[in-house]
């Protein structure tokens, strides 16, 4: 257990649920307030997407300290402690549905935090709202999660707005007449932002020159990229994940390609050491570590302070996705999944760390994408997208 963090004495997460509606509801359960309100956690603890997984959990630990530390949560005139039953995807469709049913069926889990990535996110909220679980995706950005769905959320924008956004930034505001995209055709998350992209940039009046695929597992992308270069853009796309974008950067400038990168929210879970050779390349995000908002800021103090190292965006959305869980839960004073459900999606403007959040009628919020622009071997804040 992480020791606790707090501003003048009152923790982080507390202020954030400040404006919370404490009405009292009939017909809540009533355990006894040793018994905690269980949480599931479905992350890759495993397996290729192993980092995201270390960054969800030490994430959803903070947030939960932070309530704990004060009592828990207050429901119905009673304290509740929080606690977290944690699911690893093992990187595979296959495991994140395992270990979802394993939450709903063995943890008895009110909601489910995860998984990350749209790969994982989609079969998985097809089996929560089959059981009638809430669930909250911090960056499942693919349509496909929250479609049709009443008890799936997300805590950041869609595929095809992030998409839009990027389509717009290039031909707007860095001036691209012609574009070439790279992304995994196997993927939901990168196909389904590629083909927005390609369709915006279009109808923008812009020319997509080359629109090049490659399935999972890929390490050499010498054949796709030859034929980008031999168009010669102005841009070239990469809405791939993390563990692959530095290999596709590298073996592009190698190979000459000198169009200005550009790339989705999956960057923002890069290391340190990877974005080295990415100067000046742009990618849409969730928040930025350089904007003035003292509640972000004061997160990622105190996160860094527990934890040693800053928290990326990942980091961020789950924090957020955990105090949309608990301002839902004191809204509504019950943690039945069904109130929470409903208070989910009647939460009105949510201030988060990773700005304003807004669910006007579906899964699908209102909130804004930060641009970053790499400089110097680091992501820096370069504009704000509102939609």
């Amino acid at each position: 257990m992480i020791r606790h963090r707090s501003i003048s004495g009152f923790p982080l997460l507390l202020l954030l649920l400040a404006t919370a509606c404490f009405t009292v509801v009939t017909g809540c359960i009533l355990m006894s307030p040793a018994d905690p309100i269980r949480i599931g956690v479905l992350t890759s603890l495993s397996g290729d997407d192993q980092e995201i997984g270390k960054v969800t959990v030490d994430a959803a630990q903070f947030a939960t300290d932070q309530v704990n530390a004060n009592g828990g949560l207050k429901v119905a005139g009673q304290q509740y402690p929080i606690e977290l039953a944690i699911g690893d995807t093992t990187s595979t469709s296959e495991g994140a549905i395992s270990a979802a049913q394993v939450l709903i069926n063995q943890e008895d889990v009110v909601a489910i935090v995860g998984p990350q990535y749209s790969r994982y996110a989609i079969p998985v909220s097809r089996l929560a709202q089959q059981a009638a679980i809430p669930m909250i995706s911090p960056r499942s950005t693919n349509p496909e999660t929250t479609a049709g769905k009443s008890y799936v959320f997300r805590a950041i924008f869609t595929d095809t707005f992030q998409g839009k956004a990027i389509a717009h930034f290039a031909r707007e505001e860095l001036q691209a007449e012609t574009a070439a995209v790279l992304y995994d055709i196997a993927s939901p998350y990168n196909r389904g932002i590629a083909q927005v992209f390609q369709q915006v940039f279009t109808d923008l009046e812009g020319q997509v020159v080359a629109f090049e695929d490659y399935t999972t597992g890929t390490t050499d992308f010498t054949e796709p990229l030859q034929r980008i270069k031999a168009s010669s853009p102005n841009v070239l796309f990469l809405p791939n994940y993390e563990s692959e974008v530095p290999r596709q950067a590298q073996q592009a400038r190698r190979l000459g390609i000198q169009a200005t990168l550009l790339g989705s929210d999956a960057w923002g879970s890069m290391q340190d050491e990877d974005w080295k050779g990415l100067d000046g390349a742009y990618y849409s995000d969730h928040y930025s570590l350089d904007t003035q908002n003292p509640t972000t800021q004061a997160f990622v103090d105190q996160f860094t302070e527990a934890y040693g190292y800053v928290p990326p965006a990942g980091a961020a959305a789950t924090y957020d996705s955990f105090g949309i869980l608990f301002k839902a839960i004191q809204a509504k004073q019950s943690y039945q999944p069904e109130a929470i459900r409903d208070g989910i999606a009647n939460l009105g403007i949510y201030q988060g760390v990773t700005g304003r959040i807004e669910y006007r009628g579906s899964g699908d919020p209102i909130v804004s994408v930060a641009i970053q622009k790499v400089e110097g071997g680091q992501p820096v804040f370069y504009q704000e997208v509102t939609p």
